[in-house]
């Protein structure tokens, strides 16, 4: 049997607000949506989505955090088994970058640009 990502499972999804996922299928996405559900790995997400070329080093995150920078790797670690980063050695410092097929593929399963009660502004205050 083929094992699917976290990322390729979301992908093969239709969205949430058209067709009901499957035991299977909601199995296969629950990882990626925890991993997001931690405040510390969101907001790494996102530093690492809008820093320069959707990439940035592991030293370059540290100051953003009261964290240790094992714990900063940790929580790298797990965003990149999800499949939401990439990563690759320089050195002694590891980059991650962003996937944006990975975080296409998370707002197709929310319905992608379709209009909710959900504004920006209600969101992020």
């Amino acid at each position: 049997m083929l094992e699917l990502t976290a990322v390729e499972t979301v992908a093969c999804c239709s969205p949430l607000m058209s067709t009901p996922l499957s035991q299977e299928a909601a199995e296969g996405i629950a990882p990626l949506l925890k991993a997001l559900a931690d405040p510390v790995r969101l907001r790494l997400m996102s530093l690492v989505a809008a820093h320069e070329n959707a990439e940035a080093c592991v030293c370059d995150l540290n100051d953003a955090f009261d964290l240790s920078q094992p714990t900063i790797s940790h929580h790298l670690k797990v965003l990149h088994q999800v499949g939401l980063l990439d990563r690759s050695k320089r050195g002694t410092w590891v980059y991650y970058r962003a996937r944006p097929e990975a975080l296409a593929a998370v707002a197709t399963l929310f319905g992608g640009g379709q209009a909710t009660a959900l504004t920006p502004s209600a969101v992020c205050r």
